[in-house]
């Protein structure tokens, strides 16, 4: 029986709400480049996108790492890997990788992070790599539990995470380097407010990945589309908005260091 063909294909992410206007164009580009009509869907929460990229609904999505291997290591996967973004910037060397900067107020007493016992820890949500599997593997690696810090509160994203501290609500976060450096190009001004005391990582760049139920041939296209962005005028333009240098292929076994942090940070209730 032959498959139905594909003629609409829609696109979200489940990452900082302050790339998501970028993730949009590049929506319209895969669009453009295929001739094939996109939808990017933003209008829900990231949540709702994930069970709709779960059940095929959603066909292309930029995920968070940790998310990412617990989905690809379901005994069938619904998903696999499209590409990985490569950042500009010295820090970045040219590899899909990003960091966790850890932030506090730059009028804190805070030093570093032996400095934070019985601070006040804020961070994202539990499914963050970069916001709470880091921190979680950092406490497994000191010897340390939940009672290192004075407490610890959800925010729901690392704008809000930093927007706590920067309003003395909180004294820390580990925020992804890549939504820092956003917000900081969209508020220069609150540069001189933060300082970045300590960077664990750095981690596997959370990974744009597509629903098997598109047809492979499809897929295929989807991908090579990402991959050849940057040789194309139109394409790296649109790197260049986002700090991005390119998207690069990356396989699963890319991203075992953070199946291992899980597993060694299980220990780490918090």
């Amino acid at each position: 029986m032959e498959r139905k063909r594909v003629t609409r294909l829609k696109l979200s992410s489940c990452m900082a709400p302050n790339t998501e206007s970028h993730c949009r164009r590049i929506a319209d580009y895969i669009g453009m480049r295929l001739q094939i009509e996109t939808e990017f869907i933003d209008d829900i929460p990231w949540q709702e996108r994930e069970r709709l990229l779960d059940a095929g609904e959603i066909q292309v999505c930029w995920i968070c790492g940790l998310p990412y291997v617990g989905k690809a290591d379901l005994s069938y996967s619904n998903i696999e890997l499209l590409a990985a973004p490569v950042m500009q910037g010295e820090r970045y060397q040219g590899r899909p990788v990003y960091f966790s900067d850890i932030v506090v107020r730059s009028d804190s007493r805070f030093g570093d992070f032996a400095d934070l016992q019985g601070a006040r820890w804020v961070y994202n949500e539990r499914r963050s790599h970069s916001g709470f599997l880091v921190v979680r593997h950092h406490l497994w690696k000191l010897g340390q539990t939940r009672q290192y810090f004075g407490s610890v509160t959800e925010s729901g994203s690392h704008q809000e995470s930093l927007r706590m501290i920067l309003e003395g609500e909180a004294d820390l976060s580990a925020l992804d380097s890549t939504v820092l450096e956003t917000e900081l190009r969209v508020q220069p001004e609150i540069a001189s407010s933060i300082r970045i005391i300590e960077t664990l990582g750095p981690s596997p760049m959370p990974p744009w990945v597509v629903s098997k139920r598109l047809p492979r041939e499809l897929r295929v296209r989807v991908r090579k589309v990402l991959l050849e962005m940057n040789s194309d005028p139109a394409g790296r333009a649109l790197l260049d908005e986002g700090s991005l240098d390119r998207f690069v292929e990356v396989e699963t076994d890319f991203y075992d260091s953070i199946r291992r942090m899980y597993w060694l940070a299980e220990g780490v209730t918090l």
